[in-house]
């Protein structure tokens, strides 16, 4: 389905009906992209585990209120880099590595 394997900014929202909860994880996996994802349980602890599978730079759980705390950013071809917190600061140093010994 050409919905879920775009990257959409904007006011839509796509419901697609899956078999089992490996099948909405191979659905949800399969796209280039990967800036964000969202899971939906009861279940608080079920939830993470299927989190842990998700390839996204971000997986909000019961859609929770903005947290500038955590790092924001996308896997694949949905950019590199975090914004936020600590994490947005590597952006914008170089890291030097000084070998050597002696005098």
């Amino acid at each position: 389905m050409t919905i879920a394997r775009e990257e959409v900014f904007g006011p839509v929202l796509s419901i697609i009906s899956y078999k089992d909860e490996d099948d909405a994880v191979r659905i949800a996996n399969d796209t280039v992209y990967g800036l964000a994802a969202y899971v939906q349980s009861t279940d608080i602890a079920h939830a993470r585990k299927v989190a842990q599978r998700m390839r996204a730079g971000s997986v909000y759980l019961n859609y929770p209120d903005w947290d500038t705390f955590a790092p924001f950013g996308g896997y694949k071809q949905s950019g590199n880099g975090r914004e936020y917190a600590d994490w947005a600061i590597h952006d914008f140093l170089e890291i030097k590595g000084v070998v050597g010994w002696g005098e």
